[in-house]
């Protein structure tokens, strides 16, 4: 009994001690970890990926992926500069044109993989090549930036919006410092909605019942197609979203800064399986993942750990988290059955 109570407590709280732990560990051995300004550039370096990353925990909840999100992004990030920088389009117009690009991407993942039959990881992946190789032919491979040569030879003269700007770059006030970016408030809000659809509303629990048994979620009535579909859209515009942040914050359309999205939010998506011992995909889980991953990057940054060092490290630390989960639930479950 006192095994059991013992291992039960291990999965609950297991990963957090382990959080508060690294947490504890950075602050003692890193110099300025523990300032307020060091967990405000933490949260902003997270908000981004963890949009990303509650996407795929959508996907995940109906026992689907998309590996699309990464290019999703990146083709957002393009599309808005192309926008205002090329065509000289409103801030606003940019964002709607990059949202509805996002659930249009979104709709076709989920219609290849419900209606035509193709797998998750493979309908997605073709769509992440696809968008890989259409966002670069309108600039032949190049960035976008004001001033720049476009493929006729004329020059760029749109430019991009201070509105536009603001939503990557300003800084809500904190006490006396602006510590809150506008992508961390559109984080938070973020997540507590999807937590909210997941967690507290009939649509969000079909969706964990369509990813636990689809054949019997049908039975009782769930339109299995249509939550599908739906998961893949939210993927798409939460990854539009992303796309959207990242080009405010930089003020240009870089081909290649969302090259390691793809890859940290899967990651905070997953390590999200271990938090509170929930052992499966869900919002709480996938923010408190991205900021395990956040913390750790900007710990080992701050100790000067060599870059090429971070995606062990990442790697590492998702597979002791899921072994660790998996491994001790279904232990519980078999010691259950004795």
């Amino acid at each position: 009994m006192k095994n059991e109570k013992i291992l039960n407590f291990a999965i609950r709280f297991g990963f957090l001690i382990l959080l508060l732990g690294l947490v504890l560990y950075f602050s003692l051995s890193a110099s300025g970890f523990a300032s307020p300004r060091s967990a405000a550039f933490i949260l902003q370096s997270v908000a981004i990926t963890g949009i990303l990353a509650l996407g795929v925990t959508c996907t995940l909840v109906v026992d689907g992926f998309d590996l699309s999100i990464g290019s999703v992004a990146t083709t957002s990030l393009m599309l808005s500069a192309y926008a205002m920088v090329i065509l000289e389009m409103s801030a606003f117009s940019a964002v709607m044109l990059c949202l509805l690009m996002g659930a249009v991407v979104g709709l076709i993942n989920g219609l290849l993989i419900v209606k035509f039959k193709v797998p998750d990881l493979l309908a997605t992946l073709g769509m992440m090549f696809l968008l890989i190789g259409l966002q670069r032919i309108p600039t032949q491979g190049n960035s976008i930036a004001t001033g720049m040569k476009l493929p006729d030879g004329s020059v760029a003269e749109g430019a991009f919006s201070q509105a536009f700007l603001w939503l990557g770059r300003h800084r809500f006030d904190l006490v006396v410092e602006r510590l809150v970016p506008v992508p961390v408030v559109i984080f938070l809000v973020t997540a507590l909605a999807i937590y909210v659809f997941l967690e507290l509303t009939r649509h969000g629990r079909l969706m964990y019942a369509i990813g636990s048994n689809e054949r019997a979620a049908a039975l009782v009535g769930a339109n299995v197609n249509r939550y599908k579909i739906a998961a893949y859209m939210i993927s798409g515009v939460t990854a539009s979203i992303g796309g959207i942040l990242l080009a405010a914050r930089l003020g240009r359309g870089d081909i290649a800064s969302g090259n390691n999205l793809l890859l940290d939010s899967v990651a905070a998506a997953l390590i999200g399986f271990a938090v509170l011992g929930a052992a499966r995909p869900n919002a709480f889980g996938t923010a408190v993942g991205a900021l395990f991953v956040g913390i750790l990057l900007q710990g080992l940054t701050m100790m000067n750990a060599p870059y090429y060092t971070q995606d062990f490290v990442k790697g590492a630390v998702l597979v002791i988290a899921l072994v660790f989960t998996f491994y001790l639930s279904a232990k519980r479950g078999a010691g259950g059955k004795t």
